[in-house]
């Protein structure tokens, strides 16, 4: 029997995991504005079905993430600050992949 909810943010939050995870290793200047582009727009998404499934608190969370991962005016963090922060969103990204949730139709 089905499950009664689809978790639409999971396969955008997981990708973007992944892309956190592997960050430290893509080190050079085309590479890192891959994972620039990748993090801000799969934030903007997961954010999306957090707006969809009424899960509001998870807003402002994806919105700051874009924000700080923004390829088009970044940010100038660098050294631990950075180093830290990629894992950090790398497990918010797989935390609300699996909790955001909808009902089927």
């Amino acid at each position: 029997m089905p499950t009664p909810y689809q978790r639409n943010a999971f396969a955008p939050g997981a990708l973007a995991a992944a892309t956190l995870f592997l960050a430290p290793v893509l080190t050079g200047a085309d590479r890192a504005m891959i994972v620039l582009f990748l993090t801000s727009i799969l934030a903007m998404i997961v954010g999306w079905f957090a707006v969809q499934a009424g899960r509001w608190w998870w807003v402002p969370v994806f919105a700051s993430i874009a924000v700080v991962w923004n390829p088009i005016l970044p940010l100038s963090l660098a050294g631990p600050v950075w180093g830290a922060a990629q894992p950090v969103a790398a497990v918010i990204f797989l935390v609300a992949g699996a909790t955001i949730k909808v009902r089927r139709s």
